[in-house]
């Protein structure tokens, strides 16, 4: 940036270590600039005890500034284990290289740090309104926290969303050195409770840490956390204690993990746990940084991270742009996904945690490996490299054969075994004339079989003509149809045996015809419509038919094309069917309060929506050969106010498998035009887990599960028992051969088929290990 547009009245809004770093920075660059911090407390006051950064962070400020980083590295507590203790029983994991420091340290460094540099520091100061601010200065930052000021009087610009949650947590401090990052489980008579806790300042030499009584001057400090859900916190009466006494129960109940010490306070009060998006991050020259612009549940240890990481990026941008307007919306451009990315596995993490309960009787190692990937940063291969003693442990409790990786481990589903947990998703392929399958749907799904996946699914084969979603879907309503389809199970049987083949039966219901994907997803047909049907006359969006809603005589006839259409798929050879209640077809529709508006015996409670889905199981059922195994897809939520639940959806999975089904396959969403899916890696995969773990039925996971690293985290981490993908396979026909070769694996759970052997390890490339510089001279 050019001195002329550089701005040198610079105000940060917060003495937090985002707003202090940031002042630091902009100072350290230009020390021609004037840059004013204004703090309402005092230099001391801070709420909580330590804070933890990344190497990646260190290394970004040992760049920017050798003087902080020399400072910070005098102090920083490093330690690599993890603790996790459940029912009396210690987990340790090696390897994960955290750092910490006392918060209030930190802030003395940056605070010493920006006065050497002319910082003005204004403590006990609350900084004015920022509309003058912005008036009189070239650059106002509000680092003012979660509950921004300065972010709440421009509410209508940045329109923050503010998400509680929960659990209700408290930060408190021990004065002692945990000799690990510990997490211990209490399962109290008012129910689960969580202490997070961590290691911030040293012992003194030659002090044994954590668990044996010292002299209180050796023993260093800890950050804890308490945690519990807010129905546990009212039950256990919490409610009703003040923060001595809600401290001194906090003791009591994990007086094993503190070694019998006391807990202290420091500002310390019962929370709920935040989540802050904002459309915007920046208004003219006002502009927001650290937990006013975003938060990331503590659990993963970002607060401070983020903060830090956003004042470089701000310092850097303002420096690489003509103006600040540019610089500003670089600034968010660059760590807006980063934040995204990070808000997502930091969801992940606590609503884990908010459903702890879920896993309390997995076993433990299993039990530490969930906990231990539960944000999905920490995966199966990153904790192999990390502590390959620890996850061969887990991987022998599950049951893999050495050498096996748990993709690769058998799953039986009533008389099918399958030989590894990949499933090839069912994928509309559009390409079926008069709903026969063709050369396309053979070389599809043989190529898919070949691949070495576990079980290859169909896409959604309609019951019936008006039961397709576009002219170009295939079905099962006619012998000629079954014909074509006992041609592909043929193929698949015979070349690639040890795949299963699964045909998924549906109807479109109110979704039904529209235009070939390619050509309008979901847009109705310019010529040549049919008439639909579904649970009640609602269109799925402007634009589409409405539907007719189904009579007592119509749900009949659907019923038997159901039973029709199932028979004619044991005929052709599929070895499992699966019923397709998802995505807003017909029968998904019944299933949905936001799309079932019926007055009779099938609408209104949740037990009467669930009639039809039921009805059309059962027919299914009685005419599927009893030894194969029949799934239902569901569709977990519909990512819309007043939409199915999660609890909800645990009721109609645990119905259907009181009805016979062999496993439920998660999906979510597609109900409702209008829905907003949190999309994101593996996103849907905890309503599969806490189905899995309430109802005790298999599941299958399916949402963004791209990597094979990712299915091993899954199944092991006894999340799901099959994992589904779809976009992987379309880019890579032979992904699971692909996933057994680049992890080494040659064994039961996957087979080259002949023809292909010879490319089973992966091919040779040009070399990369060219010789790196010998010298280096500085200028």
């Amino acid at each position: 940036m050019t001195a002329a547009h550089r701005p040198l009245r610079v105000a940060v809004i917060g003495g937090g270590p985002g707003g202090l770093y940031a002042a630091a920075l902009l100072k350290r660059l230009d020390p021609a600039r004037e840059v004013t911090v204004w703090e309402r407390n005092a230099p001391d006051d801070t709420f909580g005890f330590g804070v933890v950064l990344s190497d990646e962070t260190l290394g970004g400020i040992e760049h920017a500034d050798p003087v902080v980083h020399a400072a910070l590295k005098n102090e920083f507590v490093r330690w690599d284990d993890i603790d996790i203790v459940h029912r009396g029983v210690r987990q340790t994991s090696g390897g994960h290289g955290f750092a910490a420091l006392g918060r209030r340290r930190l802030l003395q460094i940056l605070h010493e740090r920006c006065r050497s540099l002319g910082v003005e520091l204004r403590f006990h100061a609350e900084a004015p309104h920022p509309a003058r601010l912005m008036k009189t200065y070239d650059l106002v930052i509000a680092a003012d926290g979660v509950h921004s000021t300065a972010r709440e009087a421009y509410a209508e610009v940045f329109r923050p969303s503010v998400e509680e949650h929960r659990c209700r947590y408290i930060w408190l401090g021990a004065d002692f050195a945990f000799d690990a990052f510990r997490f211990e489980i209490a399962e109290t008579e008012h129910g689960v409770m969580q202490l997070h806790g961590y290691p911030y300042s040293r012992p003194t030499p030659g002090h044994q840490p954590a668990t044996k009584p010292a002299a209180p001057a050796d023993q260093g400090a800890s950050t804890v956390i308490v945690e519990m859900r807010e129905e546990v916190w009212q039950a256990a009466g919490f409610a009703e204690l003040d923060t001595a006494e809600s401290i001194e129960r906090c003791a009591k109940i994990f007086a094993d993990a503190l070694g019998g010490r006391p807990l202290r306070s420091n500002n310390s009060t019962w929370t709920t746990f935040r989540t802050v998006v904002n459309a915007r991050w920046s208004h003219g020259n006002l502009v927001l940084l650290g937990d006013a612009a975003h938060t990331a549940h503590f659990s993963i240890g970002s607060g401070t991270k983020l903060a830090v990481e956003d004042a470089l990026a701000l310092a850097a941008c303002l420096e690489e742009h003509s103006s600040p307007v540019d610089a500003l919306v670089a600034y968010e451009e660059e760590r807006r996904p980063v934040v995204a990315s990070t808000q997502r596995a930091a969801r992940a993490s606590l609503e884990w945690f908010e459903n702890l309960r879920l896993h309390l009787d997995q076993p433990a190692r299993q039990f530490a490996f969930n906990l231990l990937t539960r944000s999905r940063r920490v995966t199966h291969d990153n904790l192999r490299l990390r502590d390959a003693r620890f996850t061969e442990s887990v991987e022998r409790e599950f049951g893999c054969p050495p050498g096996t990786p748990p993709m690769f481990t058998p799953f039986r589903l009533r008389g099918l075994t399958l030989r590894n947990r990949v499933v090839v998703s069912p994928m509309d392929m559009y390409s079926a004339v008069d709903g026969v399958p063709g050369d396309f749907h053979l070389v599809h799904l043989g190529a898919r079989a070949l691949g070495g996946a576990g079980l290859v699914m169909t896409e959604m084969v309609c019951v019936s003509a008006e039961g397709r979603i576009t002219p170009g879907c295939a079905g099962l309503y006619t012998g000629r149809q079954a014909e074509a389809w006992r041609r592909i199970t043929d193929f698949v049987h015979a070349q690639a045996p040890g795949t299963a083949i699964g045909v998924q039966l549906g109807h479109s219901g109110r979704k039904g015809s529209t235009r070939l994907m390619w050509e309008g997803m979901d847009e109705p047909l310019e010529e040549g419509n049919w008439p639909l049907m579904a649970a009640s006359p609602i269109p799925y969006k402007p634009g589409s038919q409405t539907p007719r809603e189904l009579s007592r005589a119509q749900l009949t006839d659907v019923r038997e094309q159901f039973a029709s259409a199932a028979c004619r798929a044991a005929r052709s050879g599929f070895d499992l069917l699966e019923l397709h209640c998802a995505h807003g077809y017909l029968l998904s529709g019944f299933l949905s309060p936001l799309t079932n508006r019926r007055t009779d015996a099938y609408g209104g409670t949740l037990a009467r929506r669930l009639r039809f889905p039921l009805e059309v199981f059962d027919a299914v059922r009685a005419v599927w050969p009893e030894e194969r195994p029949m799934t239902v897809r569901i569709s977990a939520t519909d990512w819309a106010e007043g939409g199915t639940t999660a609890e909800e959806a645990v009721e109609i999975a645990r119905a259907f498998a009181a009805h016979g089904a062999d496993a439920i396959d998660v999906s979510t969403g597609q109900v409702v035009a209008e829905e907003r899916p949190q999309y994101g890696r593996s996103y849907q995969t905890p309503y599969a887990d806490r189905i899995r773990h309430e109802t005790g039925v298999p599941v299958i996971a399916v949402g963004a599960i791209s990597s094979w690293d990712d299915v091993n985290s899954l199944i092991l981490a006894g999340r799901t028992d099959l994992c589904a993908l779809a976009r992987p396979h379309l880019y890579d026909p032979h992904w699971t051969l692909h996933a057994a070769a680049e992890q080494g694996y040659s064994g039961p759970g996957v087979a080259w088929p002949a023809p292909y052997r010879a490319g089973s390890r992966r091919p040779q490339t040009g070399r990369t290990d060219a010789p790196k510089p010998r010298l280096a001279f500085s200028s």
